[in-house]
């Protein structure tokens, strides 16, 4: 029996999971919890409708048979929002994750994270090792997350309307905008924390053991660093998204596809 295209795509309420120091995490659940579980984690000022939903992954993954489990990253979509930096430290964001797998009681399950959640993917991959089995990692930034992003001009911006003039930085702030519920000094506290905890390049030499897909738009400027740490992973692989940049990779009918077929490989 076909399942409708609505049911495909609608979003569940949110079930809310508190982690451990006390914020909420909103999680999303569809499928059969008997099936194998594929947890996906989305990037920076981006949601899990933004993400996955409306790009067509929590469909086709359902309709190959999985069972999907999704997070709204703390800072994002129906999460809990802290303005403190301090409280987005690259560990916090894992353990976010390892809390959402403990609370839906899921030993072992695959990974899919883009842009700050493949970041955060190679720290679960590695800290979590004997419960993901595999992962992809699209988008995944080399060097500090958000490195690019221009904190002054972008608290300017904030708190008085200043006009942003760094390219990158506008990128950014369209981002932010263009997502429906996005706090801006939450955001904004994403990117100092990355700098206030010391978060370096993914390092290689901890390159995680499982089979990880790395997948990057042929646009995107960081696509060479993702190669390399393709490159040092012990079963690591690259594939490139064609005609993608950093923010519409997501939407890549060809990114999906890989990565489906590759989730599905034993």
């Amino acid at each position: 029996m076909t399942t409708p295209f609505a049911e495909l795509t609608e979003m569940p309420d949110p079930v809310y999971v508190m982690v451990g120091d006390g914020y909420r995490i909103a999680t999303y659940s569809w499928g059969d919890d008997s099936a194998p579980t594929v947890v996906v984690v989305h990037g920076f000022a981006s949601n899990t409708r933004d993400n996955w939903v409306s790009t067509g992954w929590v469909r086709d993954l359902r309709r190959t048979g999985y069972r999907v489990l999704a997070l709204d990253q703390r800072g994002h979509g129906s999460s809990d929002k802290p303005h403190e930096p301090h409280q987005y430290d690259l560990r916090l964001l894992a353990s976010d994750v390892e809390a959402v797998l403990d609370t839906y009681l899921v030993d072992t399950a695959s990974y899919v994270g883009y842009s700050l959640g493949a970041r955060v993917g190679w720290e679960v991959t590695q800290d979590f090792a004997g419960r993901i089995e595999r992962a992809v990692l699209g988008g995944v930034p080399d060097g500090i997350p958000l490195a690019r992003l221009d904190i002054p001009q972008a608290r300017s911006y904030i708190e008085d309307g200043t006009p942003v003039t760094d390219a990158s930085t506008q990128n950014y702030i369209r981002l932010t905008e263009r997502v429906r519920g996005n706090d801006l000094r939450a955001l904004l506290a994403i990117a100092e924390g990355m700098r206030m905890s010391g978060t370096v390049d993914p390092d290689p030499s901890r390159a995680p053991a499982q089979p990880i897909l790395f997948a990057t738009g042929s646009l995107d400027a960081i696509i060479e660093g993702s190669r390399a740490l393709a490159a040092a992973c012990p079963q690591g692989r690259f594939v490139e998204i064609p005609g993608r940049h950093h923010f519409n990779a997501p939407g890549s009918r060809a990114f999906r596809e890989a990565a489906i077929e590759f989730l599905g490989e034993t």
